[in-house]
């Protein structure tokens, strides 16, 4: 493998010729680059000799587990050429990544959008089972990654962009990205003679030690540039005001990912924690500072004033915890079918807050009582978090009710341990964030039988009876509510899994009856065709190009061969000119009886049927040949060219790979920011659609079809939902008929939104 000791061209770091059109800093983004390309080389060796020394151990295993001689053998084979080739897989891999890099260094990077349909002709073009399931895995997995990696990705495009002159970079064109690294592992893949199964395992193990591993890579690569002076300030976080969202109409662009590094990289999970920890202090201290500011500003009659209070003294903290026991106690027990909250969300966690200190006031016997200014700002944070609940639309209503009677049991965990707000880790933050994404995906419809709804009000009702001020009672029920998630998603994905096949096999057999079709009307418009052999060809013939399609491929011998016979099936329609085409049409014509009898028996031409075609047949070719004399019907001149049979043309006024747009997403067909929001959707994005009648269902996007571009949608229960082309789903979201809901941890989401509302309330104070 080519690694940075052993390449003169990242000991010298001249791989770019990015400044050779006269910028003098053209020495210094050389070496820059040739830095990064040394560094992604060295790291990116380590991680696929980590894989492949796993390979064998994964392949026997399997092999121990087969259910058949064949299966072992397959396993027991790939292991061999796994270690008999490992040396040029690694060679090969280091050269694909390395090109990848003076690829990126030759000009201005190409990105993803700039000839889709070429991609997808070039795609539709190689695509066959194999392929397909290998092209599948990979993107996958890259949607996967670039997901979890996104922040440091964010951090990293920006400044090769930089580097590169100010040209766009995307996840896609980064030629450190998971993209590009995953198609270079591939690439070098492709020396092994394997069965597919093999060849996925190794893929998937590609994604468990490689791109798994490139947490620590993607620190170092934004180290190395941040200490070399480009963008030093720039943050690995993606912050956006909800505000701004919702004025365009759609959730948020999610903020950072806090990635999980790596169980077997210590080092990497150290550094991510470190640079967790950072950013979660810093949010930390802005919010302190912000609601400070904000207790100061506030007049001081309120009832939990922190002015001067006379010789009252504050509440300590078992004081308000007591207080808001009792709270807890008096909560009844929720309906079966809670209507949804009424009123300003704002208006409710006021209510709950007055409620508190009549509370404290009955406790302490005072007409006025006071809480410490630390206690205060706790009390106003938890209830700004709770009305972001009530008012996040990622939340369906019937769940939005359940989590808001969470804000006591909240508070209390928020008095006994202040940590909850800075660390990402802490049980009562995971369960309330798994909670609300779980809740993301339900609906009435695809939880008929009740059993999340259920279960999130289990554990509402849970944290209600039994937290007193033990917080391990949030570990135990994040443990069991984990658990019931991990559950259902095993069964969700293999009915998401067989929804996807199905899809997949739609379309398959729907392009190959638009590529049969084709074949068929090119060969045979403007010609005169006697109705006989044109029944043949776009009737039973034409099914057996589908399944040659489907079987062998179109790249296939069985494929070229069919083609063959359709044109010297249409040549044997032309009256011989002389004695020679005459001796040429007698030798052509066993062939062709030949492969058409081949042909129909294999789409299931019942022999009967099969022995009065070929009778007519030879009839026809006798008259042809002059063996018979022609049938006083048969026109003496050249026959007018017959319409092609509605049932190929119907074939191919199919909705197409690339979808004809409907008259209302045609109208935004410019409409460049939709169409953009879309094509950036990740699988597993949330979606909730609006029909004519104002129904509501939330689906997730489940696979993205490599032939047509579409992108299929299932429930939370893993069905079918709905399918879109780009265009339409852009046109949808435009019309506010689909609305992309968030993926930010809801915790992360509400504290951007509460420093955004402190930050404009402070504005607005110190503008009046």
């Amino acid at each position: 493998m080519t690694t940075p000791q052993n390449d003169p061209r990242a000991e010298s770091g001249k791989v770019v010729e990015l400044g050779s059109r006269g910028d003098p800093r053209n020495e210094r983004v050389g070496e820059l680059l040739g830095a990064v390309r040394a560094l992604t080389l060295k790291r990116s060796h380590e991680l696929a000799t980590h894989l492949l020394d796993n390979v064998d151990d994964a392949l026997f295993d399997l092999a121990e587990k087969a259910e058949s001689n064949a299966a072992q053998t397959q396993y027991f084979d790939g292991m061999r050429e796994a270690r008999k080739k490992r040396p040029l897989i690694e060679r090969l891999f280091g050269e694909q990544v390395s090109r990848g890099f003076t690829d990126f260094a030759a000009g201005a990077p190409r990105t993803r959008s700039e000839n889709p349909a070429a991609a997808r002709n070039a795609e539709l073009s190689l695509v066959d089972d194999r392929e397909l399931e290998e092209s599948l895995a990979i993107a996958s997995m890259v949607s996967k990654a670039d997901g979890r990696l996104s922040s440091a990705l964010h951090a990293l495009n920006q400044r090769l962009s930089v580097i590169c002159g100010g040209h766009k970079i995307d996840d896609a064109n980064n030629p450190l990205g998971p993209a590009a690294l995953a198609h270079a592992f591939r690439n070098a893949l492709r020396e092994l003679d394997v069965d597919i199964k093999v060849r996925l395992i190794i893929l998937k193990l590609f994604e468990r030690y490689v791109l798994a591993g490139l947490d620590a890579l993607y620190h170092e690569v934004n180290a190395l540039l941040m200490q070399a002076g480009v963008l030093p300030h720039l943050r690995h976080t993606i912050a956006r005001s909800s505000a701004a969202a919702v004025a365009e109409g759609v959730a948020p662009t999610p903020g950072a990912e806090r990635a999980a590094a790596p169980a077997n990289a210590a080092t990497t999970a150290a550094v991510l924690a470190d640079e967790s920890a950072g950013l979660h202090a810093e949010l930390m201290h802005t919010l302190t500072a912000l609601l400070a500011a904000r207790r100061q500003g506030r007049s001081a009659d309120s009832g939990l004033s922190t002015g001067t209070a006379g010789t009252i003294a504050s509440l300590t903290p078992a004081e308000l915890l007591g207080a808001l026991t009792l709270l807890q106690g008096e909560a009844g027990p929720l309906p079966a079918n809670p209507a949804p909250p009424e009123g300003d969300a704002t208006e409710m966690v006021q209510h709950l807050k007055d409620e508190l200190m009549a509370q404290i006031r009955r406790l302490s016997g005072e007409a006025r009582a006071r809480v410490s200014g630390a206690d205060e700002d706790t009390i106003d944070l938890v209830g700004m978090l709770f009305e972001f609940i009530l008012q996040d639309r990622t939340i369906p209503a019937p769940m939005q009710v359940l989590l808001s009677r969470l804000q006591i049991p909240y508070l209390k965990v928020a008095i006994l341990d202040r940590r909850m707000f800075a660390h990402a880790s802490h049980p009562a933050r995971k369960l309330l964030d798994l909670l609300a994404d779980t809740s993301k995906g339900w609906s009435e419809e695809s939880d008929r039988d009740h059993r999340l709804y259920d279960k999130t009000k289990g554990v509402v009702d849970a944290l209600l009876a039994d937290f007193d001020d033990d917080i391990g009672v949030f570990e135990r029920q994040l443990a069991d509510f984990t658990a019931f998630v991990e559950n259902n998603r095993k069964r969700a994905e293999l009915a998401e899994q067989r929804a996807a096949e199905a899809a997949r096999g739609r379309e398959r057999l729907q392009e190959a009856r638009r590529r049969a079709a084709r074949e068929i009307v090119t060969r045979i418009e403007n010609r005169s065709l006697p109705l006989l052999l044109q029944g043949v060809l776009t009737r039973p013939w034409a099914n057996y190009l589908v399944l040659v399609l489907l079987r062998q491929g179109e790249q296939s011998p069985e494929f070229h061969d069919a083609l063959r016979f359709v044109d010297e099936f249409v040549d044997s329609a032309q009256m011989p000119g002389d004695d020679d085409a005459r001796a040429q049409l007698r030798d052509r014509l066993p062939w062709l009886e030949k492969t058409l009898r081949q042909g129909l028996t294999t789409v299931a031409f019942q022999e009967p049927d099969l022995r009065r075609l070929l009778d007519d047949l030879h009839d026809f070719w006798r008259r042809q040949l002059g063996d018979q004399p022609a049938m006083p019907e048969a026109p003496s001149h050249p026959a007018e060219p017959l319409p092609i049979p509605e049932s190929v043309t119907a074939i191919l006024d199919e909705e197409p790979a690339e979808a004809p747009v409907t008259e209302a997403a045609a109208a935004s067909a410019d409409d460049t920011q939709h169409i953009q929001t879309v094509r950036a959707l990740k699988v597993g994005a949330w979606i909730e659609f609006v029909d004519s009648q104002g129904t509501r269902e939330r689906a997730k996007l489940s696979w993205i079809s490599p032939i047509s571009g579409k992108y299929l949608f299932v429930n939370r229960r893993g069905l079918k939902v709905a399918d879109r082309s780009v265009q339409q789903l852009a046109a949808e979201l435009r019309d506010g008929r689909a609305i992309i809901l968030e993926e930010v941890p809801l915790f992360d989401r509400a504290l951007d939104a509460i420093v955004e509302r402190l930050r404009q309330a402070q504005a607005e104070r110190q503008g009046g």
